[in-house]
């Protein structure tokens, strides 16, 4: 029997029952003219169904919608009915179900809405009582139009095997999307209950696909009697009692699983959005019923927005017996009774109090599922197998003006990167380096497969470092609001299971389930982890599949499985003590381990430092922000503009030219000489690891300029942005005192030279520190002022006593114009010298036979002739 037939009223009911029963009742012999004669009771006849008239015209106009719909006679509020213009869209999707082996057509509420707005506004304010009619419509019209896939397992014409009487009909459904009625999680009442609207929200849980029972066939055990088409109101109902006259049966049933319609059906579970979460309140969740093809469309993390209605289904969390709360009643037998008479128990069950059983919850069935964001961010998905096609699809789905717009930013070429950059966080003033950063972390590389099976990541992962008060976690809220697939958490807050995985039991089947975490949940989008410095060491350990493999393993409660965790990581984190220390390396500045610093492709450190023009220009702009508001705040290209280009721009896959290829191969070896120097200037060692950030960079920068081919510029772009981030901001000052084996003595004539000058400048502390120490910047352009000179005479070097004669003569309107000393100058820079052949190794002592001292060094010669040294490498070579 069908929910939605409304049977006759209880008076005619009554009528004929009471007629039944004096029909049987014996007349007289005078009335009957007969003797009287029992007979076995008959029973009265089936209750006749009546019909539903409006939900039968529901259906019939909703037919002549979906066969006469033209969009063409739409336009301008037209809603001349009319199907001579051939364009009937709805009506061709129902023809082509059988081409995919789909049973949903999908409407778009709007034209409806346009072509008659009494039918849409029927439909949305008691879809649950017409869609079994909307359904029926769709059989109608398949019967009609393709009468071969109105069956299952049947053919027609001369190949049938089943006679189409004998055939099981196949099951329809209807899809709308872009309704306008929206209610958040928080505000489902039971006065929404079976009306069409929609409701949004982050997927947390997805179930296994499995089969349900919509209409089931039962086989009576007692008579074998056979009914049909038992609906299934949300859980397994059996007939009320067999039809058959002579068997009473209510209970014995079989169900005829071949007989019997199945559909997939996947419980979702969605958590409320964090907009619309009142403040001091806890997220709540609801639990969204896919059927058919829908099913799988929403994984864990998705943002999606559900069509459907609200629907009440048993709480069989609350209906199991066993591992929930038990009910005891009062016992009134004699022997639990004291000597006062009264029972020694007291009530301690709801039942004994008369309180009804809440077993009822509310859930949403759903119809469509679109993914959604707060600002129709672009997508960080996968890339395209078929680059060409995917970006030809992004293309047709534009209007002509974000086409023309789209195409107007590709021409630019070499101003797109800063432009897009300006572009990025437009409330944060300055920091363009790190909007850079950013912006290539959100066109990402290319992600690749090697033959074996491997997969190499292209997602790029960025940390920003820095003082308290630098737009750190500004940066982190923007990502978040711009991209659709982000999530946002705290280092100290989170654990190991929550930003991974965590298994849990499911509360109705008792079966044990993998719950995301929030990498899983931020799968082909961004991670921000804040105060990323705070996390334990444990909790750290726990992401380092995640980042460089993107995977994370699960070997718990007899689960073992390998979940994908595609995502990029975006990390800000504090130094260690509370401000950033310019004399120390990033390693000692940050609460990092070697394993993790590597696995991140950038690192950015941002310092608050006094400047009085920079601290002018960040409080004006601060100000105007607060007075104008987005008025203030005039970007190159809007967020939508953004959004679209890089949602293009992924949709190449560039790859690397043989230029390219070779400059990434000198500028790691050159990274890898400066690491292996060991004069403690890089902040962490370079590893492979390197060398594939660069790659990716260079990747992203071949995206940013919508190109399918890595030039050396990109390259060497990308060489620039992890050569600024792998370097200490600024170094201590530059020890000159001797402290390795080969200075047991100076020479004679700087001994004579250093104690004039204590003696004569002794009374000036700080030109006796010059003697011992120097500025790292200062001792910089010296080393880069010899280097030149060296080089320059490369071919047969350069004495010593020449190397400083020359660089005092460059130096010399310098000298006099800070009145310093000459030959205090000429004492620091032969230090200087001696440091750069002895510990630095930029220079190398050649022995020509100069030296006069027996077994005396090339570099303890009086005047040693110097080149440069074969494995050093400048800055300017990078």
């Amino acid at each position: 029997m069908d929910s939605t037939d409304i049977l006759i009223s209880e008076n005619d009911i009554t009528n004929r029952m009471e007629a039944a029963t004096l029909a049987d009742t014996p007349r007289p012999m005078a009335e009957t003219g007969a003797t009287p004669k029992y007979t076995p009771f008959e029973p009265a006849r089936q209750v006749a169904k009546a019909k539903d008239e409006t939900a039968e015209k529901i259906r019939m106009d909703f037919e002549e919608f979906i066969e006469r719909f033209d969009p063409s006679t739409m336009q301008d509020q037209d809603l001349a009915r009319s199907s001579q213009a051939g364009n009937t869209p709805y009506l061709h999707q129902l023809k082509m179900l059988s081409n995919y082996e789909g049973h949903t057509v999908f409407i778009d509420y709007q034209d409806l809405l346009i072509y008659d707005p009494v039918l849409a506004g029927a439909i949305e304010d008691q879809y649950y009582r017409f869609q079994p009619y909307l359904r029926r419509a769709i059989q109608n019209l398949t019967w009609k139009h393709n009468p071969a896939y109105s069956y299952v397992n049947t053919t027609m014409g001369e190949n049938a095997t089943v006679r189409p009487s004998e055939a099981m009909s196949r099951e329809f459904s209807v899809a709308f999307y872009n309704v306008p009625s929206y209610e958040g999680i928080r505000d489902l009442r039971m006065s929404r209950l079976g009306k069409l609207m929609s409701i949004s929200g982050t997927v947390t849980r997805t179930s296994e696909v499995r089969p349900e029972l919509v209409y089931g066939t039962f086989t009576c055990k007692d008579c074998g009697g056979v009914m049909h088409n038992v609906e299934q109101q949300f859980k397994y109902t059996e007939p009320l009692m067999c039809q058959s006259p002579t068997c009473g049966n209510r209970t014995n049933w079989e169900l005829n699983i071949e007989q019997s319609k199945f559909i997939d059906w996947q419980r979702v579970r969605i958590q409320e959005n964090p907009n619309e979460i009142p403040t001091g309140s806890m997220p709540r969740t609801m639990d969204v019923i896919l059927r058919g093809e829908v099913v799988e469309k929403a994984k864990a993390g998705d943002k999606a927005r559900f069509t459907g209605m609200l629907i009440v289904v048993p709480d069989v969390s609350q209906l199991r017996g066993a591992g929930t709360s038990v009910q005891t009643e009062r016992e009134t037998q004699d022997r639990n009774r004291g000597k006062d008479g009264f029972s020694n128990q007291g009530i301690t069950g709801l039942k004994a109090l008369g309180v009804g059983d809440l077993t009822y919850k509310l859930a949403f069935l759903g119809g469509m599922v679109q993914a959604t964001d707060s600002k129709g961010g672009a997508s960080l998905d996968r890339d395209p197998e078929n680059q060409d096609e995917e970006r030809q699809k992004f293309l047709d789905s534009l209007k002509q003006e974000e086409i023309d717009e789209l195409r107007d930013m590709v021409n630019l070429e070499g101003q797109i990167y800063n432009k897009l950059a300006l572009s990025i966080a437009p409330a944060v003033f300055g920091h363009h380096t790190v909007k850079q950063g950013l912006l290539l972390q959100m066109m990402g590389g290319v992600h690749k497969i090697t033959p074996e099976g491997i997969n190499l990541r292209g997602d790029i992962n960025v940390c920003i470092v820095g003082d308290p008060s630098t737009s750190k976690s500004q940066f982190l809220k923007y990502i978040c609001g711009f991209l659709p697939r982000t999530v946002y958490t705290s280092g100290k807050a989170s654990s190991a299971a929550g930003l991974t995985a965590t298994v849990v039991k499911d509360e109705e089947t008792g079966e044990f389930t993998i719950e995301a975490g929030a990498l899983m949940l931020a799968d082909n989008g961004i991670c921000a982890i804040d105060e990323f410095d705070k996390m334990d060491l444990k909790d750290q350990v726990a992401i380092h599949e995640a980042m460089e493999q993107q995977t994370i393993s699960i070997a718990k409660a007899g689960i073992q499985a390998t979940l994908n965790a595609r995502t990029s990581i975006l990390a800000a984190a504090n130094p260690v003590n509370g401000r950033y220390n310019k004399k120390l390396t990033l390693r000692q500045n940050v609460a990092m381990s070697p394993p993790i610093m590597s696995r991140f492709d950038l690192f950015f450190v941002v310092l608050d430092e006094c400047d009085e023009t920079t601290d002018y220009q960040i409080a004006r702009h601060i100000v105007n922000v607060h007075r104008y508001r987005d008025e203030a705040l005039q970007p190159q290209y809007s967020t939508e503009q953004v959004q679209r280009y890089i949602q293009y721009a992924r949709t190449f896959k560039p790859k690397l030219s043989p230029e390219a290829m070779r400059l990434l191969s000198e500028k790691y070896r050159d990274l890898r000489q400066m690491d292996s120097q060991g004069s403690g200037k890089n902040s962490y060692r370079i590893t492979v690891r390197q060398l594939e950030s660069m790659i990716r960079l260079s990747e992203a920068l071949a995206r940013v300029h919508c190109t399918d081919i890595i030039t050396e510029d990109f390259v060497k772009e990308a060489s620039r942005l992890l050569h600024s981030s792998i370097l200490t901001v600024e170094k201590d000052r530059i020890d000159l005192e001797e402290e390795d084996e080969f200075a047991n003595e100076l020479d004679t004539r700087e001994v004579d030279e250093e104690m004039h000058n204590m003696e004569v400048e002794a009374s000036q502390p700080a030109q006796i520190d010059r003697l011992r120490r120097m500025d790292y910047d200062e001792f910089e352009r010296a080393k880069e002022f010899l280097v030149s000179e060296v080089r320059r005479q490369q071919e047969g070097g350069i004495r010593r006593d020449d190397l400083v004669a020359w660089y005092l003569i460059q130096r010399e309107q310098e000298i006099v114009d800070n009145q310093q000393d000459v030959g205090t100058e000429e004492l620091i820079i032969r230090k200087v010298i001696r440091r750069l052949m002895k510990r630095d190794q930029v220079f190398l002592a050649i022995d020509d036979g100069s030296s006069t001292t027996a077994g005396a060094s090339a570099a303890d010669s009086e005047n040693p002739l110097l080149v440069i040294h074969p494995s050093y490498i400048s800055p300017e070579d990078l």
